[in-house]
């Protein structure tokens, strides 16, 4: 594939750190080794992180104005990103734009606005929602009106593709018109890991078993089947201490409930924990549980296998995907199905029959992000030579939301469209500052060398 210029647009990246935000890191590593260019839009950090960023290896970084309101998340405005987008991809020659995640708003603005300047669209979905709580409706329907003219989908799992066409709809009319058949341009790419970063640090042996938690402490991560089991498996396993790591709503939870059992001496709470340390407190342990309630991939569960942990996870969403039957045990989300996989995991450890560097070994083969950045870059390349959508198309598209969303959502596309015009009129394309040059690789290295040798 030739070297083309990429967007990658969402409200999840670092410093925020977090599953998206690794992957949209990870991707734009790997694609710019292969020769393209890279470039990701988010929205600023308090108290200074606005304007433009570089990261290693020449990934440069726009933190446009915008505050989060919620988890890192801004509140949907549609219109008021278009001039800073407008400009961004303007003047670095964008020619894809890759939007992440479902709760990102300025990556639905992304899709939403790049059809204006003859752009390419591919969106990632990254999580499992349901379809009959209020939050979940109103996303599902945000994210109904972005992929009716997105040129691709991709699931980080084949149960996060089921659960991302259903919510999205991503249906189209073959010559019947009472006939629907699925989109084909609905893709699923796993995540990965570096596993060199997660090389299993070997223990001395000892009668102790280490359970190694590491989530966000939510509801939805199952902080209360936790909160529930733990203090039963400690009393029918005295050799048994927890390492819980994350931060969250739920932590006054495990607090109460690690103060109303006394087993201050048996649970650690370790609170955050940066992405570098990830290591270290998995290391401390021989098993990895999981208690989450749902679960697109689950890159804590990859990371932990990688380390050496043998893991203990809630079979829901696409867990079951992500590793050989051998290496985890599976568990119903309810309390004493937790506590039979705990008990069997115990079993599994005390007796050697888990070898934690084989079971490195093995996910070495099984997943790496050149592989993901290859399978990215085919998707790629079928949008590129794929047919564009024209306007009347996509208002057609638009107004097939129903009889309520479809022209709310069409007034929205038709004034975006003027809005364009307005600046294309108020702030003509001659006079961006376009930019000629990006990062060069041999100069870089040349002056690293230069520096080294000094």
């Amino acid at each position: 594939m030739e070297p083309i210029s990429i967007a990658m647009i969402s409200d999840f990246f670092h410093p925020a750190v977090g599953g998206v935000e690794n992957h949209i890191y990870m991707l734009s590593a790997n694609l710019i080794r292969r020769g393209h260019k890279v470039i990701v839009i988010t929205h600023s950090h308090s108290p200074d992180r606005v304007g433009i960023r570089w990261l290693l290896p020449s990934l440069k970084v726009y933190y446009i104005p915008f505050l989060p309101i919620a988890s890192s998340a801004t509140l949907p405005n549609f219109l008021t990103s278009l001039p800073y987008l407008r400009t961004i991809l303007l003047r670095e020659h964008i020619q894809l734009i890759h939007a992440h995640a479902s709760l990102s708003s300025i990556g639905h603005e992304g899709i939403l606005h790049a059809h204006l300047m003859g752009i390419r669209t591919v969106f990632t979905d990254h999580s499992l929602f349901g379809f009959d709580d209020a939050a979940s409706i109103l996303t599902n329907k945000l994210m109904v009106g972005t992929l009716k003219n997105v040129d691709a989908v991709i699931c980080v799992s084949h149960t996060g593709r089921e659960n991302t066409v259903l919510r999205g709809q991503l249906f189209e009319r073959n010559e019947d018109p009472k006939v629907l058949e699925l989109r084909k341009s609905v893709y699923v790419i796993p995540n990965a890991l570096v596993a060199e970063q997660f090389k299993p640090c070997l223990q001395p042996a000892t009668d102790t078993i280490t359970i190694v938690v590491l989530s966000r402490l939510a509801y939805r991560k199952g902080i209360d089947l936790l909160v529930a089991t733990a203090p039963k498996i400690c009393a029918l396993f005295p050799n048994v201490n927890f390492v819980v790591g994350g931060d969250g709503p739920k932590l006054i939870e495990l607090l109460q409930m690690r103060e109303k059992y006394l087993l201050q001496d048996r649970i650690e709470l370790l609170g955050p924990i940066r992405h570098k340390d990830v290591l270290s407190v998995l290391s401390r342990g021989s098993i990895f549980m999981n208690t989450s309630l749902t679960e697109a991939f689950g890159i804590a569960i990859l990371e932990a296998a990688c380390a050496g942990l043998y893991v203990v996870s809630t079979k829901v969403g696409g867990v079951p995907e992500i590793l050989p039957e051998d290496m985890i045990s599976f568990a119903k989300p309810e309390e004493d199905d937790v506590i039979r996989a705990i008990s069997e995991a115990i079993h599994i450890v005390q007796n050697g029959k888990h070898d934690p560097v084989r079971a490195h070994e093995r996910i070495k083969t099984f997943y790496n992000w050149e592989e993901v950045a290859t399978r990215t870059e085919r998707v790629y390349d079928a949008v590129l030579k794929s047919r564009q959508m024209e306007l009347m198309e996509r208002i057609q598209r638009t107004m097939d939301l129903g009889p309520f969303a479809g022209p709310i959502y069409t007034i929205i596309l038709l004034v975006d469209c003027i809005f364009f015009l307005f600046l294309e009129w108020w702030i003509p394309r001659d006079t961006l500052h376009y930019v000629h040059h990006h990062w060069d690789h041999e100069t870089f290295r040349e002056l690293v060398d230069d520096k080294c040798r000094k």
